[in-house]
Formats: C-alpha cells, structure tokens, sequence
C-alpha cells in the first residue's frame, strides 16, 4: 500500500496485517516508514519498507517488481498517498497543483497500473483507493485536491469495468475528517475550525483511522466479493447533512400543532 507509513495509512496497514497479510508500504519517507514498519511487525506480519514517489512510473514499476518477487505475488492494492493544503484555488500555484494531482491521480494510475499484470498471473486482485466526499460535492479550498479524487473515483468506476472479466474488484473509501498528526498540521488548523466541521457531521464527532481501516479491509476482503466499482463513505453523514437544514439549537414543539381537518 502507498502512504502507509503515517496517520490514516499507518491505521490500514496494521488492520490489514491483523487480518493476516503481508505487507509492503511505500512512501517518500524512510522515517516514516520504519515507524510504521515497527508497528506491522508487532502484529506478526512480513513488511517491505520500499521508499517510492508514486509520481514517477518507473519507481513505481520497481516497487511492484519487488512485491513480487519478495512475496510470490499480489493481492491487494491500497492506493493512499496523498498530499493537500488548504487554499483558496486563485493562490494554489502551478507546483502546488502538480504536486498534489501528480500523488494522488497519477500516483494512483500508475501503481493501479503497475498492478495489473500481477493480478492477472495470481488469478485475482482488489484495489482499495482512498478518495473524499468531496470528490463529487466541492472543497472550498482544496481545488487541487477535490480534482485529483474526482479523477480517482472516475478512474475506479472505470476500472472496475474493465478489469471485472480479470477478476479485479476496484473499490474506493472516502473517509470523513479524521484527526491525525498530518491533517491537525495541514487542514484541521485551527479550534474553531474543528468546531464547525463537527456541526456539520449528523453523527457529531470526527472519525478515527481504526474506523476508516476497518472499512478498507471489508472491502479488500471475501465478504465483499460481489461489491465493485462502488465508494464507501465513512463520514459520520456528513455529506449527507450538507444537503438537509441545519436543526441544531432549533426549538422543536413537543407535539405536532392542531391542523384543522377539512369540512
């Protein structure tokens, strides 16, 4: 899996070593990697620590290359590196824009690429891609980032099509706000941001990584193998409150008011 070694990434790759997989995680940092390799192997799981920027098609190819002949073969891919800050979409510059999409559209192109043929030779194959609600919805200030997972949830749609005859299943999670070490520092910035967000959420709370990793590996496994093409959104509802009125601090009568019946 990509951006394995962190946050959200750190929380799949050991849920998925639970459910008794071995394990390659890539990232552009080696220290994050070996954190997030110590914590996989205390659940009993081989890891592979590949430094990779998923922006480049042949570091990519490597990794892929090496999974396989570390491991004999492939049978899931999650695609979850991403990058994203936030900012109004006049002041995101053209380095900004690429990096983001670069990570998180084409990174996941290629490694879904690069994972093709070895789903093929093992018989079989499922692909997790991590996207957000805002990938068909708006993100007022993560143009860069809203574009990138609208192009990875039309690419897992896409490949879900495609790839079905081959037996590759191609889902994709779209997580709600979730408060870990990066996204306190790039997008939860603030307390009263946090604040709002929350009052937004049905269910009244962010969520955790465990919560988001525990609907990857439904997906990843057996129990879904009739499921693909489709995107799991683990939001608390939020999406779905931004569509209703805001009730909260709202008096509610405690009886419905008289309606006179018709003559």
């Amino acid at each position: 899996m990509t951006g394995g070694g962190t946050g959200l990434g750190r929380a799949i790759a050991v849920r998925l070593a639970r459910d008794g997989y071995d394990l390659a995680i890539a990232s552009r940092s080696e220290a994050h990697l070996e954190a997030g390799g110590a914590e996989i192997r205390r659940e009993g799981a081989r890891v592979l620590l590949v430094p990779t920027d998923v922006r480049d098609p042949d570091a990519v190819e490597r990794l892929f290359a090496l999974v396989e002949t570390e491991f004999g073969g492939l049978d899931l891919l999650v695609n979850n590196a991403a990058g994203n800050f936030i900012a109004p979409a006049e002041a995101i510059t053209p380095n900004g824009w690429r990096a983001v999409v670069g990570i998180v559209l084409d990174g996941t192109f290629f490694c879904c690429r690069a994972a093709h043929p070895r789903f093929v030779r093992n018989g079989s194959g499922a692909i997790v891609n991590i996207v957000a609600s805002y990938a068909w919805m708006a993100g007022p200030g993560t143009a860069h980032s809203a574009a990138a997972k609208a192009g990875v949830l039309a690419l897992t749609r896409t490949l879900a099509v495609e790839w079905a005859e081959q037996r590759i299943r191609v889902n994709a999670v779209a997580p709600g706000p979730v408060r870990t070490d990066g996204t306190d520092r790039q997008l939860w910035v603030s307390d009263a941001l946090v604040e709002a967000i929350t009052a937004d959420i049905p269910l009244g709370r962010f969520g955790t990584p465990e919560e988001i990793a525990e609907s990857v590996a439904f997906l990843a496994s057996e129990r879904a193998a009739y499921i693909t093409g489709q995107v799991l959104a683990v939001d608390g509802g939020q999406w779905l409150g931004r569509g209703v009125m805001r009730l909260r601090g709202v008096a509610t009568p405690r009886r419905a008011p008289d309606v006179p019946s018709k003559p």
